[in-house]
């Protein structure tokens, strides 16, 4: 099982950048995929999106690509989430997941609590 803790968000103005990192423990890390999600107030948990274990493909939601880039360091346990041109829209609680990703979606089997992203207009 891997645990998971996010850290790195706060309050950034439009147009800023954030960059968020989920360290992982646990000795199955290096095998799952692994992903973002987010939630903003009063909507459903949304699919930002994923990394494969190799780090070899990536997957991202449309309201992201091209703005937010996620990578991977293995040797350090850690995934990252770049956010770059972020807008009042991407205000939400980040989560990171691990699990499996595959054509069809991603498949959780573990959960982090949560950053806070706040981005003022």
């Amino acid at each position: 099982q891997v645990q998971l803790v996010e850290s790195g968000g706060g309050l950034v103005q439009a147009g800023g950048s954030l960059s968020l990192s989920c360290a992982a423990s646990g000795r199955s890390f290096s095998s799952n995929a692994m992903a973002w999600f987010r939630q903003a107030p009063g909507k459903e948990r949304e699919f930002v999106g994923a990394i494969t274990w190799s780090g070899s493909r990536f997957v991202y939601a449309d309201a992201v690509k091209g703005r937010f880039t996620i990578s991977r360091d293995n040797a350090k346990n850690t995934v990252y989430l770049q956010m770059n041109s972020l807008t009042p829209e991407d205000t939400a609680v980040y989560f990171c997941a691990s699990g499996s990703l595959d054509p069809e979606g991603f498949y959780d089997n573990a959960w982090g609590q949560g950053t806070q992203v706040t981005v003022s207009s």
